[in-house]
């Protein structure tokens, strides 16, 4: 009997997937766990994994945004016929002006279902935040949904219009313009929102000579396995400071801060779509070389686009290093919904004064950005000064 592919919610708060490509054609024969198809969400785009055997008998949908549920393919045997989906009635044609104002009223009217407005949950989440109305958005989304874009554009004030032909002309002839990603999209959305946040930065400079001696000892005794570099130190050293420090290992949840009891710290990488936060859970349990290979295999799979959405929840703190561009400081933007991140520099040799003698030491810059509505600045001062004291003398931290 033939099987029904539906496109899975991969996460909490999934309501809308885009489909990129198929990875089987129409008759090929498919294994159950063999990945069928890649699927772009707001977060990461990756292999979807076929739930049953069989033949790919049917792709309902080839390309494009879906929503979560709905029936993309179908599977089943080879000498099965299936018929094909019910197309849907296209919509009476009108005149323009009266042509976008019936569209206007239709979405606006088929937003709702049973009394109540039918948005996503991202969508209701946004529209309370700015205290925007959603009686009066109208719906992109399937069946008239308001999702969040259209949230955004009503807090812009702002719609989707078409270019003037004379803009037009000028923008094929001159510029490359390419649509936003899901990621991009989301990257721009969760900026938007980390912005809004009352924010205070703490920096300090840290000497790392011994943390350089510790890195090194461990590169000579974990010849065979992922090298451990500082970030990987600095990740076991900012977890076990998050345990004495835990009003930052929290986030931010409106009329509550939930602290955590363990350090879930994600580690911000740079892939061709712009940003993702690949998540090393339990860090504070898991030794240095451990993190060395959780974090190898997670930037591996970031980059050639492998991650899963499990990969990429249940941060409690971030870590940004652009240390390796040369960059001595920079302020990193909150991840929200946690309530600190930590921005890294590079090391640099400075002279400095040591017992009165000017000496060369290697100094790097660490800049910690907090959400003021949850951490104090003493708080944060306590957990930066651990850090540093850990980073100087990383015995401490045991």
């Amino acid at each position: 009997m033939a099987t029904e592919v539906k496109l899975p919610r991969l996460g909490q708060g999934m309501e809308m997937g885009t489909i990129v490509k198929w990875l089987k054609s129409e008759g090929d024969e498919v294994k159950k766990g063999e990945p069928l198809y890649e699927l772009d969400t707001d977060k990461v785009t990756q292999e979807v994994e076929a739930d049953a055997s069989g033949v790919l008998l049917k792709i309902r949908v080839r390309e494009g945004e879906v929503a979560v549920g709905h029936t993309i393919a179908v599977i089943g045997e080879a000498d099965e016929s299936v018929p094909d989906a019910r197309p849907a009635k296209p919509a009476p044609k009108a005149s323009e002006p009266e042509s976008r104002v019936t569209e206007m009223k239709h979405r606006i009217t088929s937003s709702r279902e049973n009394g109540r407005i039918k948005a996503s949950p991202l969508a209701r989440r946004i529209a309370r935040e700015r205290g925007i109305d959603l009686e009066n958005i109208a719906g992109t989304g399937p069946e008239g949904r308001v999702v969040a874009e259209d949230v955004e554009r009503a807090a812009a004030g702002t719609s989707p219009a078409a270019p003037s032909r004379h803009a037009a002309v000028a923008l094929a002839e001159d510029v490359d313009v390419q649509s936003l990603s899901s990621m991009r999209k989301t990257i721009a959305r969760r900026l938007t929102e980390a912005w809004q946040a009352p924010v205070f930065q703490l920096g300090v400079t840290v000497d790392m000579e011994r943390a350089h001696a510790v890195r090194a000892k461990l590169v000579e005794l974990n010849r065979e396995s992922a090298k451990p570099t500082l970030s990987d130190l600095l990740t076991k050293i900012c977890a076990a400071a998050l345990m004495r420090h835990r009003t930052l290992n929290a986030l931010y949840q409106g009329d509550a801060v939930a602290m955590y009891p363990t350090a879930n710290v994600g580690i911000a990488v740079a892939v061709a779509q712009g940003l993702v936060v690949p998540v090393i859970r339990s860090c504070e349990r898991l030794s240095i070389q451990e993190i060395a290979n959780a974090r190898a295999d997670l930037v591996e799979r970031a980059r050639a686009g492998k991650l899963k959405q499990e990969d990429l929840t249940d941060g409690t703190f971030t870590i940004s290093n652009l240390g390796m561009y040369g960059i001595e400081r920079f302020i990193a933007v909150l991840n929200p919904p946690q309530v600190a991140i930590l921005a890294v520099g590079s090391v640099e040799d400075k002279v400095v004064a040591v017992a009165g003698e000017p000496r060369v030491r290697p100094r790097m810059e660490l800049t910690l950005t907090c959400d003021h509505r949850a951490v104090d600045g003493a708080s944060g001062a306590q957990f930066l000064t651990t850090v540093k004291q850990f980073l100087e003398e990383p015995g401490l931290a045991l």
